[in-house]
């Protein structure tokens, strides 16, 4: 069946114009970090991409120095509609360099192209649209007349959507009157990088936005900062717990969207062809790498067969390769640790007695990849069923009733999203009333929108992004 292949069809990088090396961003220009550089690399690969400064506690203290004084002197002046036209600016200036920031987010992240190309960047500019349009109606976000910003905000993003988790952060923050201070993860800042000369572009005040790279410890000086007002962090449930314990007994506000093992049900009255294509993109789409995967599937008793033989079928025809493919569906994992833990659980989920099955693909001699795998035959008490893989696998479980469903799907110590595939109406409302979790799709999955608010309970934090709820993250009241 060689004729149907696929000829390769790379997306170029000479789009790109790279630096061989970048500083911290504060107080509107590039700086050497006083600490340790380390280097981004190209998950697909191996390869060095660029060398990457690393900030020190003085760095982070002068970033937020700056964003105080941002504040205080030049951003929370400003009226609210001149902050919306800087958001207005830098969206459309995210549109005109949509194509280099979609490579340069698949070439340090790892995610196929079409995916960055297609939802990443198009979400980034809905987000600082839609918040711009916010900027000067704040008296109608539902906390009286008048509400006031927090202050300095610091956040932390994740590698799994580098560029799309800083637009949920800052967008918001910016509309609301703050301003801030971000670290993005340190195996994919290549875009907040290049996000930072956008704001160059956008002749943003300086110190508005500061952006410092490094590691775990530049993210927890950051937030234990004194000057710092509001902290949000999207990463593991482990660390927010840390976050937690940092900032309680302080003035400081918090949001927290960790980690989720989400429920996706199939009834036997689904639109199984539309039920297949939705549970391929509820958990492989970006690897696996996704907060809200639906990890845990559960399948009414009488279409199980069926359903996973036309996911065995599916699979087999996803590609896995090169991200900057255009055909590629399934790109890199995004680190060798991520990948080893992958593997470990995965080893975990045989060993606990689950039957595995991989889609036969090629795995490349170099860079950190993992094929798509399904495992049948999974109890609620395997790992497999209950810890974060945060990659390419599949958990199959079983179920009759509604009754049983449910409990099956709260049957978790996360709570953030969850799936629900039926024909009947009636039948969905019934059961996403009583799953515990932050957002619930019906008949699709994974899908975004900059006004719906996103977020969990439990184990997945608190907090919600996104939407008029997302705005009054950034906001009190003016009694307050």
């Amino acid at each position: 069946m060689s004729f149907l292949e696929y000829a390769p069809a790379p997306e170029s990088t000479a789009i790109l114009n790279l630096k061989d090396s970048y500083g911290l961003f504060i107080d509107g220009e590039f700086v050497d970090g006083s600490g340790t550089p380390f280097h981004t690399i190209s998950p697909a690969t191996e390869k060095h991409i660029a060398e990457i400064a690393s900030a020190s506690d003085e760095d982070v203290d002068r970033a937020v120095a700056a964003a105080r004084r941002a504040y205080e002197k030049t951003w929370s002046k400003m009226s609210g509609r001149d902050r919306g036209k800087y958001l207005f600016r830098i969206a459309r200036l995210v549109q005109e360099r949509a194509r280099e920031l979609a490579v340069a987010e698949s070439l340090d992240n790892g995610k196929p192209i079409k995916e960055s190309r297609d939802v990443d960047v198009p979400l980034v500019a809905s987000w600082f649209f839609y918040y711009a349009g916010w900027a000067d109606k704040l008296d109608h976000a539902g906390l009286g007349a008048n509400p006031r910003a927090l202050g300095v905000a610091g956040q932390i993003i994740p590698w799994n959507f580098p560029l799309l988790m800083l637009a949920w952060k800052i967008a918001p923050a910016l509309a609301a009157g703050n301003t801030v201070v971000l670290k993005p993860a340190e195996t994919t800042p290549l875009t907040a990088l290049i996000f930072a000369e956008i704001l160059q572009q956008a002749d943003l005040p300086a110190g508005v936005v500061n952006i410092v790279t490094g590691a775990g410890a530049t993210g927890s000086t950051l937030v234990r900062h004194p000057d710092v007002d509001k902290v949000a962090f999207t990463g593991s449930t482990g660390v927010g717990r840390d976050i937690a314990r940092a900032v309680a007994g302080t003035h400081k506000k918090l949001t927290l969207e960790l980690g989720g093992k989400a429920a996706n049900i199939v009834f036997d009255d689904a639109p199984i062809d539309q039920a297949i294509e939705g549970i391929v993109n509820g958990i492989f789409f970006n690897q696996g790498h996704v907060c809200c995967a639906g990890s845990r599937l559960l399948v009414q008793e009488s279409i199980h067969d069926e359903v996973v033989d036309r996911l065995k079928t599916r699979l087999s025809t996803l590609r896995l390769g090169d991200p900057l493919d255009k055909n590629t569906d399934i790109g890199a994992i995004n680190s060798a640790a991520q990948l080893a833990r992958i593997r470990e659980l995965s080893d975990i989920g045989e060993a606990e007695g689950a039957e595995r099955w991989s889609a036969d693909c090629a795995i490349p001699e170099q860079g950190f990849w993992f094929a798509p795998t399904i495992f049948t035959g999974v109890e609620a008490s395997h790992r497999i069923a209950r810890d974060e893989v945060f990659g390419p696998v599949l958990s199959v479980l079983t179920f009759r009733t509604p009754a049983e469903a449910i409990a099956k799907a709260n049957n978790t110590p996360y709570g953030l999203s969850a799936g629900i595939w039926s024909d009947k109406g009636s039948r969905i409302l019934a059961v996403a009333d009583r799953l515990r979790a932050g957002v619930i799709w019906a008949n699709t999955f994974n899908r975004f929108d900059p006004s719906s608010p996103f977020g969990g309970y439990k184990e997945s934090g608190f907090g919600r992004e996104g939407g008029r709820q997302g705005l009054t993250a950034y906001l009190k009241g003016a009694a307050a």
